[in-house]
């Protein structure tokens, strides 16, 4: 199956963090807490998938309050955190939801990824991931991590799905009205 007919019937973007909106690295403050730092244009992709109808969640393995807040910045309201088992909270999900996984596109870097990305409609790695996940992987991006790996899914569903060019109308008619 080419990645054309695979993105065509996604509708909801599932991603992890550590690895896919950051880079990995942990840096900390003098304090001694962690600091994170997300891509920009990532989030503006995040809310125009949003605003395209689709769904949008966040599923990780480890606990950020840097992480809540920037799901709280973009409205990100699928959003599961310190989760051990990424495909049984997938599959929750899309109960939830009434999605197929067939319907969802998941992002990943690493190992705990695996069972999701050999699972989901489109499995996704991003160009830093571990070669196992790469492997195992429908596609493989060229931006690592936490520089706008998750703008290129984002736009390559979009553009797939032929409605980037309606996404990108309504964004820059938005941003004029704004002025």
């Amino acid at each position: 199956m080419n990645l054309r007919s695979q993105c065509l019937p996604i509708r909801m973007l599932l991603l992890d963090v550590d690895g896919v909106l950051t880079d990995g690295g942990v840096t900390f403050n003098a304090s001694g807490e962690p600091l994170t730092e997300f891509d920009i244009q990532d989030g503006l992709g995040m809310r125009l998938w949003r605003e395209a109808g689709h769904l949008l969640g966040i599923v990780t393995g480890r606990s950020s309050d840097a992480v809540r807040r920037r799901a709280g910045q973009l409205a990100i309201t699928i959003f599961h955190d310190g989760v051990a088992d990424k495909w049984h909270t997938v599959r929750s999900i899309c109960d939830d939801t009434k999605m197929s996984p067939a319907q969802v596109c998941y992002v990943g870097d690493d190992l705990p990824d695996l069972p999701v990305i050999r699972r989901v409609g489109l499995g996704v790695a991003v160009a830093n991931a571990r070669q196992e996940v790469r492997q195992s992987a429908d596609w493989v991006t060229r931006h690592p991590g936490g520089s706008g790996a998750v703008r290129e899914v984002i736009e390559t569903l979009l553009k797939h799905q032929g409605r980037w060019g309606d996404v990108v109308t309504r964004a820059t008619a938005t941003q004029t009205a704004d002025l």
